[in-house]
């Protein structure tokens, strides 16, 4: 029996080991996003060091090496390409490097900070796809021009909302179909999901919901608010808040062991509270798959 043992395995010592995967094409990657590639394995690399942001954190200039420094990767899954990267961005460049993003057939996969005490405020979002490598290689070319290409700002476009609040909530009710919560002068709507956590049920009152709060005037309006979705209709409600100019300042979890898993989604909007709550709804409409009319 020893013997037999010893046999089969000096005979899978001599089997061929599989082959490596072969990396996917560095010279087409380095055309098509502009930047140096470096192969590691089956994984072929593009960085973009955020040389011209000069943030300091805790009172120490930050370098590139420490992280402010956005990525790409790609790596052959079969005939197609899968892609995962990071992108450095300030505020003003968020909304229009996701839009170009979304619009190249990238995935936007989260939003947030790594730092506290950072100026200027740094963010980064990250991305992700699966298809041709020319595709998702271009896709990145155009989010990183995009980012460059964003004008400076401080503050969201729009017409500025006065300081006392006088939203209708008729309209808004109309728009979204149900009945809103008033407080001195706003509108506040919340619609809720269900989950468990634990093996216990979770529902609006515990944080799973979408809301809206509207604030300003009817013609000047602001509204903040945060998405609930599953992970397959985040891609869908990003394209529909974006189409409807309402910016995206963060994509995160809030909980974690939940079922099904929830992505949330905090926004800001300026414009007319009609116009906020169409854009809104439009987004509900897709995250539940419905077309928008």
């Amino acid at each position: 029996m020893r013997a037999v043992t010893i046999g089969i395995l000096a005979s899978a010592m001599l089997l061929p080991l599989p082959a490596r995967a072969a990396p996917p094409d560095a010279q087409v990657i380095g055309q098509l996003t502009g930047l140096p590639v470096e192969v590691t394995g089956d994984v072929a690399k593009v960085s973009k060091p955020r040389v011209d942001v000069q943030a300091v954190v805790d009172g120490r200039t930050l370098k590139p090496f420490q992280g402010l420094t956005s990525w790409a990767a790609f790596q052959q899954v079969g005939k197609d390409t899968m892609l995962m990267g990071d992108l450095v961005l300030l505020e003003h460049e968020v909304n229009q490097a996701m839009s170009a993003a979304l619009a190249n057939d990238l995935e936007v996969t989260a939003l947030h900070n790594h730092f506290f005490y950072d100026d200027p405020r740094v963010y980064f979002m990250h991305i992700g796809g699966h298809g041709p490598l020319e595709r998702l290689a271009s896709g990145v070319r155009k989010t990183l021009d995009a980012a460059a290409g964003a004008p400076r700002a401080t503050v969201f476009g729009g017409a500025s909302p006065p300081h006392d609040d006088s939203i209708e909530a008729a309209p808004l009710e109309k728009i979204f179909d149900t009945t809103a919560q008033v407080k001195d002068g706003m509108v506040k709507f919340v619609f809720g999901r269900t989950a468990t956590m634990h093996g216990t049920p979770l529902g609006a009152p515990m944080g799973v919901n979408t809301w809206a709060v509207f604030a300003g005037a009817p013609d000047a309006a602001v509204v903040d608010g945060d998405f609930a979705m599953l992970e397959d209709e985040l891609q869908r409600v990003l394209k529909a808040l974006r189409a409807a100019d309402i910016s995206v300042v963060a994509i995160h979890n809030h909980m974690t062991h939940e079922e099904p898993r929830i992505v949330f989604l905090h926004y800001w909007g300026r414009g007319a509270a009609v116009d906020l709550a169409r854009g809104l709804q439009a987004a509900r409409a897709v995250q539940r798959g419905e077309p928008v009319s």
